[in-house]
């Protein structure tokens, strides 16, 4: 398993910037973040500017000159700056692009693959590290607009939730606190929810989480106490918060777990006895009324993406049917205005 630290992004805007015209970012070349992609994946950051675009120098003597910000880059990105006016063949995901013309001013083929005909300058392009996903940007981007879209990509959070949702979720969680419908979801140590279970029959919601992930963060603020899912997780759960740095001994089933270094990092190994091993950030384990585990959700769960998934497993559909054939009920039952039970 590969983790990596990654940095909290919230406290970034009291850093001096720099005037310098590439910003503090490490740019590379195509081929230079290609290359190293195939020996470590990262997601890419293609800033498409042109020589005459104003905003575009504007961008790199602000946002990018950030120190915070481009040590942030730097070490969770390969950041390409892409000429759109320029002359080079390139090579890219297994395609080779030419200039248009060799005029000024006309635009690159590749320019126009990203850009199709909104030929926007600046255009920022966030690309996953395996070419298959893509979310395109246009215009200058400030330093708390671009932070969210940084952690999008890097912590995957585009596997389970379209960007506009998790914006909205990370600025109420970091930046504009205020006007966001909350629900108290009760939580319970692991201990309190096995002792819980001896009484009252219900499954166990692990949340696991860590203080340096921004999804988790996000996740735990405004996910599991929106009012579309707290009352549902209250009635059928017993909803367990998880630092995977916890310090603790937990006793589970005769065994116990203690923090060890895993791959150079501190962790909890109970985290990967309750997620069969298949851990990442943030991860969602859910533990059947005798405490086995059921499955272990990865990723960032949006409250309108886990209320399906939670009906799943508290009605115990999920030992009828296959997901997708749930799911696929779920979805029919939603649009004709029907709650599934």
């Amino acid at each position: 398993m590969k983790i990596n630290v990654l940095l909290i992004l919230v406290f970034l805007s009291s850093f001096a910037y720099s005037q310098e015209e590439n910003g503090a970012v490490k740019w590379l070349s195509f081929k230079e973040a290609q290359e190293k992609n195939k020996k470590e994946p990262r997601p890419f950051l293609i800033d498409i500017y042109t020589d005459w675009c104003g905003w575009c120098k504007h961008m790199m003597r602000t946002t990018y000159s950030s120190p915070a910000l481009a040590q942030y880059v730097n070490t969770n990105f390969y950041p390409v700056k892409f000429n759109a006016e320029g002359k080079d063949t390139i090579e890219y995901s297994g395609e080779t692009y030419t200039p248009t013309s060799t005029l000024p001013r006309t635009p690159h083929g590749l320019a126009i693959k990203f850009l199709g005909k909104q030929l926007t300058y600046p255009s920022t392009v966030f690309v996953s590290n395996n070419f298959e996903f893509n979310l395109l940007t246009q215009g200058y981007l400030e330093e708390k607009k671009i932070q969210p879209i940084l952690v999008f990509m890097v912590e995957n959070a585009y596997k389970n939730v379209a960007y506009e949702d998790f914006e909205y979720r990370f600025n109420k969680t970091f930046m504009d606190t205020t006007g966001f419908n909350k629900k108290t979801v009760k939580t319970y140590t692991i201990d309190e929810a096995l002792a819980l279970q001896k009484k009252e029959s219900k499954k166990i919601l692990v949340n696991i989480y860590a203080n340096f992930c921004n999804t988790c963060i996000v996740q735990n603020k405004t996910t599991f106490t929106d009012t579309l899912i707290a009352d549902y997780i209250n009635k059928n759960f017993y909803l367990v918060n998880f630092n995977a740095e916890s310090n603790d001994t937990i006793v589970f089933n005769n065994e116990k777990f203690y923090k060890q270094l895993v791959n150079g990092y501190p962790l909890n190994t109970f985290v990967f006895k309750i997620t069969n091993g298949r851990f990442t950030f943030p991860t969602i384990a859910v533990l059947d009324e005798k405490a086995n585990t059921i499955d272990a959700l990865s990723g960032y769960y949006h409250p309108k993406h886990l209320k399906p998934v939670l009906i799943y497993f508290g009605e115990n559909h999920f030992k009828t049917q296959k997901w997708m054939d749930f799911y696929q009920k779920y979805q029919t039952d939603a649009d004709k205005g029907k709650e599934i039970k």
